[in-house]
């Protein structure tokens, strides 16, 4: 499949990896795009490393296994990058966007990371200041769209408000959006 956008979100328990997986999916959506997501857990505890999925085309989509060649990896905890190989199967163009306060150049000198596009943002800060909680996965959807441009942030805005107002408050709601957009203004590349 040509136009198939594959995506590997790379996090621990409780920091919405698997949320941030289904906004983006239900997202594509909206915008008249098949789509995939599902999650993959270790052990099933707060803070362990877990993955989660996200496959989008304008195709019906044929494929019923986890990503494995991702274009795009986010990786949500960048402890993980000690531990975790989140460029294994990556195209050498592959766009590789991580919670960091280091720049790109940075983490890609500490990892020995040759070929990838590499994005950084400091989605934790950025949660913090902005929902109130370190949890980065709606920070870490606005940077991820800045750096590849699968969707129109504003769009995802939206999703996130219709979604979001059927169980969260009004601030909880406008934090999130908040964190979307300043992530997605805030994210550097080299």
């Amino acid at each position: 499949m040509d136009n198939l956008t594959e995506i590997r979100w790379h996090g621990r328990g409780g920091q919405g990896a698997v949320t941030a997986a289904k906004l983006t999916a239900e997202a594509a959506l909206k915008l008249d795009q098949y789509f995939q997501a599902s999650p993959e857990y270790g052990p099933e505890r707060m803070g362990a490393p877990i993955q989660a999925f996200t496959r989008i085309s304008p195709e019906p989509i044929n494929i019923h296994c986890n990503v494995t060649n991702p274009g795009i990896v986010a990786v949500l905890d960048p402890t993980l990058l000690a531990v975790v190989d989140v460029t294994q199967g990556m195209p050498d163009d592959g766009v590789l966007v991580i919670n960091s306060e280091m720049s790109p150049a940075e983490v890609r000198a500490a990892n020995n990371y040759e070929k990838q596009k590499i994005f950084t943002v400091d989605a934790s800060k950025i949660a913090v200041e902005c929902i109130g909680r370190a949890i980065p996965n709606t920070p870490m959807l606005g940077a991820m769209l800045k750096a590849t441009h699968i969707m129109d942030v504003e769009k995802v805005a939206e999703h996130i408000r219709a979604s979001f107002g059927k169980k969260f408050s009004q601030e909880i709601i406008d934090g999130n959006v908040e964190a979307l957009t300043r992530a997605y203004a805030e994210v550097q590349s080299e």
